[in-house]
C-alpha cells in the first residue's frame, strides 16, 4: 500500500486560523484542512470582517490585532465545536455586537464553563435561550485580563479558547484549571502560540498568558491524526496490511498519535520515524484495557475493532466523549449490539466482546466519527451501511473515496 495522503488536522487549522486572525500582518497556511468545520470557521472570520483568501493549497489571513473589522456581525458556526467556542472569544476582545448561533446539533453541546469564564473577565456575553448554548450575543469592549478560574473537565478547548485570547487582552492572563481532560490538545495551543511568537509559562495547575499580541507566520498543516487511526486502524485489523501515513511523525503535535501505541499493544507492528508512522497487521488483535482520557477522539476507532480481539477490549475514562457531536459513547454500544457484539457500559466506560458480527444499518447520529470508525469495522462484516455517510464532510469529504483506495490497495 502507497504512502497515504490524508487532509490536514482540524485541530491545527482551527488554532490557525484564530491565531492568524489576531495576529499582527498576514498569515499564509499550508495545507490547512478543507471540510465543512474548517470552511464554517473561515466564513466566520470573513463575517466579522476579517479577510481570508483562499486558494486549493494556502489560505492568507490579514491579521487584526485590534479585533474584528465589523461593528455588527451575526455568525453561523454550523456544526463546528471549535467554531462555535472560538470565534466569540476572538470578537470579545474586539470592539462591536456580535451575535452566534449554530446547528441543531451544535446547539446541544455544552459552552457554560468558557462562557462563566469570559463573563469573570468581564465579557458582557448572553445565552439567548438555554443557558450555556448557542444562540449568544457578544457585546465586546475588548478584554482587560487578570485571573480567571476555569472548569475544563468537560472539553479542553475551553482552556484552549482562554489561551488564545490572552495575548489580546490588555493585561494578560492567569488562567487557574480545576480540572483538564484532552490534555494533548492544550499542548497542540501552547506550540502554536509559541509559532505565532508567544510563550506561556506554567506555574503548576496556571497558565500565565502575556499580553503583546502576536505575529504572522507562514505556518503549514500537519495531516490529522484523528483521521489517520481508521487507516492505521484498518491495517491493524487485516494481516501483512501496511499504512504509512507521512507527515506524522516523531514531532507531530497532536496527541491522538497515540492512538498507534493502542494498536501496538494489541499486537500491530509500529514504526513512528521522524516524518511519518507505519502500522503493519501480524494477524494478531489482543485484548486490553485502555485508559483513552487524553485521546477519547479515537475511542470509536478502537470500538469499531474491539470485537475481532482475541479478548474483551475495555475503553476506561471518556466521559467527555458523551457531549461531542452525540453521545459517542452509547452510539458505539448500540450500533454494536446491532451487528450482533455483546457490549457493556458505564458512566465512562465501554467493554466490548470478541465474537461474529453481522451486517447491519450503522445510525450515525450525524457524526463523521461514527460513520468513518465503523466504515473500518466493514472490512471484516459485509453488508454494513450508514444511514448517514454524507456527514463525513464535517472533517474528510474524500474519505469514503479514500478508504474505498485504501481497501483495494489492502486487498480485502
Amino acid at each position: 500500500m502507497p504512502a497515504l495522503s490524508l487532509p490536514g488536522s482540524k485541530s491545527i487549522t482551527a488554532r490557525a486560523l484564530f491565531l492568524a486572525a489576531a495576529a499582527d500582518g498576514v498569515t499564509t497556511l499550508v495545507r490547512p484542512l478543507r471540510s465543512d468545520d474548517t470552511e464554517g470557521f473561515a466564513e466566520g472570520l470573513v463575517r466579522l470582517g476579517y479577510r481570508v483568501g483562499r486558494t486549493p493549497d494556502t489560505w492568507q489571513v490579514d491579521g487584526r490585532p485590534q479585533g474584528p473589522a465589523a461593528a455588527e456581525a451575526d455568525v453561523y458556526c454550523r456544526d463546528g465545536a471549535t467554531t462555535a467556542r472560538f470565534l466569540p472569544t476572538l470578537a470579545a476582545a474586539g470592539h462591536g455586537t456580535y451575535r452566534f448561533d449554530a446547528s441543531p446539533q451544535m446547539r446541544r453541546r455544552p459552552l457554560l464553563p468558557l462562557s462563566r469564564a469570559l463573563r469573570d473577565l468581564g465579557v458582557d456575553l448572553r445565552h439567548e435561550e438555554a443557558e450555556g448554548h448557542h444562540p449568544l450575543t457578544v457585546r465586546a469592549a475588548g478584554v482587560e485580563g487578570g485571573e480567571v478560574v476555569l472548569d475544563a473537565g468537560q472539553s479542553s478547548q475551553y482552556l484552549t479558547a482562554l489561551l488564545l485570547l490572552g495575548p489580546l487582552t490588555r493585561r494578560g492572563l492567569r488562567i487557574r484549571v480545576t480540572d483538564l481532560v484532552s490534555a494533548p490538545y492544550v499542548e497542540i495551543t501552547l506550540a502554536m502560540m509559541r509559532a505565532f511568537g508567544v510563550e506561556v509559562a506554567r506555574e503548576g495547575d496556571v497558565f500565565v498568558v502575556p499580553p503583546g499580541g502576536y505575529r504572522a507566520t507562514t505556518y503549514a498543516i500537519e495531516p490529522d491524526a484523528s483521521t489517520a487511526s481508521y487507516f492505521f486502524a484498518a491495517a491493524a485489523l487485516t494481516p501483512g496490511a501496511e499504512v504509512t501515513v507521512p507527515g506524522l511523525g516523531t514531532g507531530a503535535l497532536q496527541g491522538d498519535l497515540g492512538f498507534v501505541d493502542v494498536l501496538r499493544r494489541m499486537g500491530a507492528e509500529v514504526s513512528v520515524g521522524a516524518d511519518a508512522t507505519t502500522v503493519r497487521g501480524t494477524g494478531e488483535l489482543r485484548g486490553l484495557t485502555a485508559n483513552m482520557r487524553d485521546i477519547s477522539d479515537t475511542m470509536p476507532t478502537l470500538a469499531a475493532i474491539a470485537p475481532f480481539a482475541s479478548a474483551p477490549v475495555r475503553i476506561e475514562d471518556v466521559a467527555n466523549t458523551r457531549v461531542k457531536e452525540c453521545d459517542r459513547l452509547e452510539a458505539c454500544a448500540e450500533n454494536l449490539r446491532r451487528l450482533g457484539v455483546r457490549v457493556a457500559t458505564g458512566p465512562d466506560w465501554i467493554e466490548i466482546h470478541p465474537g461474529p458480527a453481522t451486517g447491519a444499518q450503522v445510525t450515525s447520529y450525524g457524526d463523521h466519527r461514527i460513520v468513518m470508525s465503523f466504515a473500518v469495522t466493514g472490512l471484516r462484516v459485509p453488508g454494513i451501511s450508514f444511514d448517514d455517510p454524507g456527514c463525513v464532510r464535517k472533517t474528510f469529504p474524500g474519505f469514503h473515496e479514500a478508504f474505498a483506495e485504501l481497501r483495494r490497495g489492502i486487498g480485502s
